[in-house]
């Protein structure tokens, strides 16, 4: 039996993200921009997801934003209007949430993978490189935990070769590779604003971002049944229109995302700190000119299971994302992969783990996180 002392049980939690303080600061803002669209009586393709693509398109430092139901959504019509379809390969990493393979495989394409870089767990240009085959239309990078893909060598590659690049910049959002922000390399980029993304709606949300005319007339009419005019449609497309309730949160939102993104950065560094002076912990590596907006602070441990359940027993949240890389997932156990294939990916999700990030958390939580951590590896 697993007995609490009285000091344990006396513990104030501290969640590994926490809504309800970001709610409590902005509830006001959020409920008046409700109501604004409930007195409009005007919820789709309206002023609020017109206005919203324009700001997230002004952020992301392109010309073009294309409101959709959910990220995922954005990563497949942004396939699909890039010429993906049945029978072709896009490249991906294996170390990713399976909505980046999923989209693939929805168009009846096959995703191939490419190792990560162990130290920034982005995908690796040197492994891309070795796994395109005459069959590939497209690739996907994913700036994962807040952080871009080393963006250069992978864009010269895929021009010398044809390819659309893809930015799968859910998690990614606000952050910027050598003074460029994450969204505007690649030929297109797509957004999540899931609830627990830093930049979330109270639903599921997304947009593509791009630079393309081409390409955002296209993920425009696919959004909207493949409608060029109303009732006129040119070609088989889907029902993935952002409504206006949405969009209107995310502007208010959208308003506090540069607050928010310093407070994280600002928490990542007193974490980085205190966590460098504790062997046997690895904080996330940022390299020079890249800008993290830490959607996640992610460290490696050896004994990460065990840190899991210790920090659990102490009231602190934490979350591992991801345990099982996609090539070793049931979907996609057709495709042959076996253990060791990918093996910086595989030792990734046996060692990562996701601690408290969020712009309302202090300066005491942040202690005992860092504490608890430096007791269970010292004990």
């Amino acid at each position: 039996m697993n007995v609490r002392s009285p000091a344990t049980s006396a513990l104030e939690a501290v969640p590994q993200l926490d809504l309800a303080a970001q709610y409590a600061a902005i509830g006001g803002e959020i409920r008046d921009a409700v109501e604004r669209v409930l007195a409009s009586q005007y919820f789709v393709l309206g002023h609020e997801g017109a206005a919203l693509e324009q700001e997230i398109a002004t952020l992301c430092g392109v010309r073009h934003g294309i409101a959709l139901a959910s990220g995922t959504d954005a990563l497949i019509l942004a396939l699909r209007a890039c010429g993906v379809g049945a029978g072709d390969e896009v490249v991906i990493p294996p170390f990713t949430f399976v909505a980046t393979g999923s989209a693939v495989s929805a168009l009846g394409a096959k995703p191939v993978f490419a190792d990560i870089h162990p130290g920034t767990y982005n995908i690796d240009p040197v492994e891309l490189e070795r796994r395109v085959t005459s069959r590939a239309r497209a690739i996907i990078v994913v700036h994962l935990y807040g952080l871009a893909t080393d963006m250069d060598p992978i864009m010269a590659f895929a021009k010398a070769r044809n390819l659309p690049v893809i930015e799968d910049n859910a998690q990614a959002i606000g952050a910027a590779y050598k003074g460029r922000p994450t969204g505007s390399i690649g030929d297109v980029a797509c957004l999540s604003f899931y609830p627990t993304k830093n930049l979330g709606a109270y639903g599921d949300a997304g947009m593509a971002v791009t630079n393309s005319d081409q390409l955002a007339v296209r993920i425009r009419t696919l959004r909207n049944h493949g409608q060029t005019e109303k009732y006129v449609s040119s070609e088989p497309g889907w029902n993935s229109r952002l409504d206006e309730l949405q969009a209107a949160i995310l502007r208010v939102k959208l308003r506090h995302l540069p607050s928010w993104q310093r407070s994280r950065q600002t928490h990542a560094a007193e974490y980085t700190r205190r966590l460098s002076q504790i062997p046997g912990v690895l904080p996330p590596e940022v390299p020079e000119r890249y800008e993290h907006v830490f959607h996640q602070y992610t460290i490696r441990v050896e004994k990460r299971d065990e840190l899991h359940r210790a920090l659990s027993e102490r009231k602190i949240g934490s979350a591992v994302y991801y345990p099982v890389p996609l090539h070793l997932q049931p979907i996609y156990a057709p495709l042959g992969h076996k253990v060791g294939d990918f093996p910086h990916s595989e030792r990734a999700a046996k060692e990562v783990l996701s601690v408290p990030m969020y712009p309302e958390l202090n300066g005491d939580q942040l202690a005992r996180v860092t504490e608890t951590i430096a007791e269970f590896l010292h004990r």
